[in-house]
C-alpha cells in the first residue's frame, strides 16, 4: 500500500539586516508578487532645501522655535547654513514656485543648487531677481 500526501511549499527569502538573508521553507502557495510601481523621480536638492527654508520660517514666524540658532542646533546643521537655508526664503514666489516644482534632470542640467542661488538672495528686488534667474537658469517664470 502507497500512501502520498501533496502539500504545498515555497522557499522565502527573508532580508535580515546588516545585509544578509535567510532562506525558509514555508507551507502553502507562494504569495503573489506586488506588482512593480515606476520608480518615483528622484526631487531635486534645491527642491528639497526651498521646502525646508519655507518650513523653518514657519516655525520662527509661528514662535515654535525662538530664533534661527535655536533652529540650527535642532536641525543639526551650522547657524550660518541655516541662515543660508532661510535665505532661500527672500527669493521672489514664482522663483521659489519654480524651485519646488522642477524636475531632476532641469535641476542638474541648469546648475540650480543652493549656492548658485546665493547671490540672488541678496538681490532685493524681485523684478531684478526674476531677470537674473531667467539669465542664468533659463527657466521662465511669470
Amino acid at each position: 500500500m502507497t500512501v502520498s500526501i501533496e502539500r504545498g511549499f515555497h522557499l522565502a527569502i527573508d532580508a535580515q539586516r546588516r545585509g544578509g538573508y535567510r532562506v525558509a521553507l514555508r507551507r502553502g502557495k507562494a504569495p503573489e508578487p506586488e506588482p512593480e510601481e515606476e520608480p518615483a523621480e528622484r526631487i531635486p536638492r534645491i527642491s528639497r532645501l526651498m521646502a525646508l527654508a519655507i518650513h523653518y520660517q514657519g516655525l520662527l514666524d509661528s514662535g515654535v522655535v525662538p530664533d534661527a540658532s535655536t533652529l540650527a542646533r535642532l536641525a543639526g546643521v551650522t547657524q550660518p547654513r541655516m541662515t543660508q537655508i532661510l535665505n532661500l526664503n527672500l527669493l521672489a514666489p514664482e522663483i521659489q514656485e519654480a524651485l519646488l516644482f522642477l524636475v531632476s534632470e532641469q535641476a542638474h542640467r541648469k546648475y540650480l543648487s543652493e549656492r548658485h542661488l546665493r547671490p540672488l538672495t541678496q538681490i532685493r528686488n524681485w523684478c531684478r531677481q526674476r531677470r537674473w534667474f531667467v539669465d542664468r537658469a533659463g527657466r521662465q517664470t511669470a
